[in-house]
């Protein structure tokens, strides 16, 4: 392990796990819900098909969501121009609503965050992979959380993209420089061969959909996962 990345671990003192409901079975939800009591948030996908090639989910979900857990919603807006629709999905009970650098104008972008707050909610910003990490400098101090797409987004099944490491690398220097209190997400082909180099990388919010509720014992992984987050930290503040 790089000293880099070893000094990325040792300054994260806890690591979030958001499993993605998208993979989940939506039409048992409090079941499946219950199958991750180790999960500390729920991550919602939401694709409007014109921003992404597929579609998924609303704030109506959001809402049936919200009726079974207490834990904070992770509502992810895969969709253009996510400023018409910030209020619907604040009402519905999103806790954090992510919105993507590249679905609008800067301003609106600045705009969309500065709403989100206004609804008492905290704001991330979604980076696609063709997006490179130094986009997101004029927007740090606007943002509680900064998601990094390890895979395109709208397209499930994918596999994580290597170079997509760097830029959780990346991002995690220019928080940590600028001394702000923001959590940095890491979203996509993420398991248990892959968990590892994205906490080295900085990241501690860890999203991961297929890996968790394709597993018959779906919180077993998140268990899993977390235990090498905590030897992975352990080893890192004992050199």
């Amino acid at each position: 392990m790089s000293k880099i990345m070893g000094s990325q671990i040792r300054q994260q003192t806890r690591i979030f796990f958001s499993p993605s409901i998208y993979a989940a079975d939506f039409s048992n939800l409090e079941n499946e819900v219950q199958r991750i009591p180790s999960a500390d948030w729920l991550h919602v996908d939401i694709m409007d098909g014109m921003f992404v090639p597929n579609f998924s989910m609303g704030y109506p979900q959001i809402t049936a969501l919200r009726k079974h857990t207490h834990k904070l919603i992770d509502a992810h807006l895969m969709i253009e121009t996510p400023i018409r629709y910030i209020k619907n999905f604040a009402d519905a009970g999103a806790d954090l609503i992510t919105v993507h650098l590249e679905s609008d104008t800067p301003d609106k972008i600045k705009d969309t965050l500065q709403l989100i707050h206004l609804q008492g909610k905290k704001a991330g910003l979604a980076l696609s992979p063709d997006t490179p990490a130094e986009a997101v400098l004029p927007y740090l101090n606007c943002c509680d959380l900064i998601l990094v797409m390890m895979i395109h987004p709208g397209i499930p099944g994918q596999c994580l993209i290597k170079g997509m490491v760097k830029k959780v690398e990346k991002i995690r220097t220019y928080i940590d420089s600028a001394n702000i209190e923001c959590y940095l997400e890491a979203d996509g082909g993420i398991n248990l061969n892959t968990v590892r180099e994205v906490f080295r990388a900085g990241a501690n919010v860890i999203v991961s959909g297929n890996a968790v509720f394709g597993n018959k014992n779906a919180d077993d992984v998140i268990q899993k996962m977390r235990g090498i987050w905590e030897s992975e930290y352990e080893l890192c503040n004992r050199s």
